[in-house]
């Protein structure tokens, strides 16, 4: 079998797959943040943390408790990180040093998963699993449960309430996450990923020397970072590690797992509007962008420039001979166009244009199909702007699902859209400016690559790196940190402002004039604002960078 057709057959599987499961999962998750009783343990939990389970929330209350929750998130972690000398099962590891300990607390909690540190010999058993694999759960609901508030937005009229966020945290976590994880978990290890809670193995290499080969708890943490779009890897080669990722079929498991719940929250939304066919119109768009990037990656990486890529038929450099150049770049895409992180291959040593493609794809802002719950709200907002524009062009006032868009709508989605790229370019031009760029050994088009690949992966909460640049400072650190943080809450803020704005409106009965917005008219237009209001932003960057490194 080809190399080209094993790609397309792995592409072709993943989306049947994710079509089959895109109603009863989707149909699920829908009857997990809509109903109205708790079962005993939510109860308990609710007693525990001293909350009203029937009682909703204004926007700015739902905001709060977001920013209340992930502050005590982060200072517990961090905290967990400096004491972990003095934790069961450390493995005698020192406490993880400051910088690290801040840029990893607010990494996991952002949902981001950036490591700037190997894990098998930086991170004791208890602080991978009490510590990391815990915010991968509740980071992931923080996502999805943002996404659920503005969908009531949408279907709420004259109402000051978006649903209560501690009773959607726990639903998201104990509902969805933790029973999907247990089974994935038991798959992975039937793939021969390593769960146990050894400090280690000595064994000998065949050159006659020793090796101590670390186990831990990873089947449990690979699953959760996957499923949740967190990233981030137990051991420093992450995903490419045999024993995180030993086959093609746990390869496919764990994109399939990635995937699932992003693809699948259009169907809630779609639900809780009342309008199905609304949702179909989202992961339309989602899955046109999804494949043009897929497809494209692999084609620079089966096509690369260059006498050896071309004498053997593909890229092979930085890739993992288990996986070959389909499965890593279809994986690359994956992973960077939700907010995962994960790699199993080397971004750095991709081609050009082929290492340009997971730098667009969070350029794109993820929503195709996005973070859990991240991509799904950054979708509906573009498509309040793209129904703006709409409105400016046949001079009448926009409307999305019966919902007028005005200046204070416009507004909360244009300040949602000037943040990350803000702080991307903001953050590269920082780097070379302090002679902080870290580009000794790579100069020239490559080196800024490296650089602006590093702010856009962390302002987009995404986790990924081209790993050619040491970032392990107390600048990187401080300056990746910062951006997680911004390019984390402040778009959440904005996110929860508009459905605010929106669920006290009256709806607006259709006319003749209201755009439909569940017609491939739409789609196409919403997927055309996305390229040009999204990606062109960075265009400049990209022509100095990959696109004159490709060309």
């Amino acid at each position: 079998m080809s190399t080209t057709t094993a790609g397309i057959i792995l592409i072709a599987t993943l989306v049947a797959a994710l079509v089959a499961v895109y109603r009863p999962f989707g149909n699920y998750m829908y009857r997990v943040v809509s109903g109205d009783r708790h079962s005993r343990v939510e109860r308990v939990v609710y007693r525990l943390i001293g909350v009203d389970a029937k009682a909703e929330q204004s926007w700015g209350t739902y905001a709060r408790s977001v920013l209340a929750f992930s502050l005590l998130s982060l200072l517990f972690l961090y905290g967990f990180l400096r004491l972990q000398d003095k934790l069961w099962l450390s493995l005698g590891f020192d406490p993880v040093t400051d910088h690290i300990a801040w840029n990893t607390a607010v990494s996991f909690v952002t949902n981001t998963n950036w490591q700037a540190y190997s894990g098998e010999s930086t991170m004791g058993h208890l602080v991978q699993m009490a510590g990391l694999a815990v915010q991968n759960f509740v980071s992931a609901s923080v996502g999805i449960a943002v996404a659920v508030a503005l969908i009531r937005g949408f279907a709420r009229s004259r109402s000051e309430r978006l649903g209560n966020f501690w009773v959607d945290l726990v639903r998201i976590t104990l509902r969805i996450l933790l029973p999907l994880a247990v089974l994935g978990a038991i798959v992975l290890m039937i793939g021969g990923v390593v769960q146990n809670l050894s400090g280690g193995t000595d064994v000998g290499t065949v050159a006659g020397g020793a090796q101590t080969i670390t186990g831990g708890p990873v089947a449990s943490q690979e699953v959760i970072k996957e499923l949740g779009t967190n990233g981030g890897g137990f051991y420093n080669v992450n995903s490419a590690h045999p024993f995180e990722n030993p086959t093609t079929w746990t390869n496919w498991i764990e994109m399939f797992l990635i995937l699932l719940i992003p693809f699948s929250l259009p169907r809630v939304f779609g639900r809780m509007v009342g309008q199905n066919r609304q949702g179909y119109a989202i992961v339309a768009v989602m899955a046109i962008l999804a494949i043009a990037s897929v497809s494209l990656t692999n084609v620079f990486e089966l096509t690369g420039g260059g006498t050896v890529p071309q004498a053997i038929g593909a890229a092979m450099e930085g890739k993992e001979l288990r996986f070959g150049v389909s499965d890593s770049s279809t994986f690359a895409a994956v992973t960077t166009l939700t907010s995962t992180g994960a790699v199993n291959s080397f971004h750095d040593s991709f081609t050009p244009l082929g290492g340009m493609m997971p730098l667009v794809n969070m350029m794109l802002g993820e929503v195709a199909p996005g973070g859990v719950g991240a991509g799904l709200y950054g979708l509906l907002i573009l498509a309040v702007i793209t129904v703006f524009v709409a409105g400016l062009m046949v001079g009448r006032t926009p409307e999305y699902l019966g919902k007028k868009i005005g200046a204070r709508e416009i507004k909360f989605a244009s300040l949602y859209f000037l943040i990350t790229p803000m702080l991307a370019l903001i953050g590269t031009a920082a780097a070379f400016a302090t002679g902080n760029n870290g580009t000794a050994l790579n100069v020239g088009p490559h080196g800024l690559s490296e650089v602006l690949y590093a702010f856009t992966s962390a302002s987009n909460n995404n986790g990924s790196a081209f790993a050619g640049i040491t970032v392990n400072t107390p600048w990187w650190d401080t300056a990746l940190g910062l951006c997680m943080l911004l390019g984390r809450f402040l778009p959440i803020i904005f996110v929860l402002g508009l459905a605010g704005s929106l669920a006290r409106q009256k709806p607006v009965p259709a006319s003749d004039g209201t755009l439909p917005t569940h017609r491939p008219l739409f789609v196409g237009m919403l997927v055309g604002v996305t390229v040009v209001l999204v990606a062109l932003t960075f265009l400049p960057a990209l022509a100095l960078g990959p696109l004159a490194e490709g060309l």
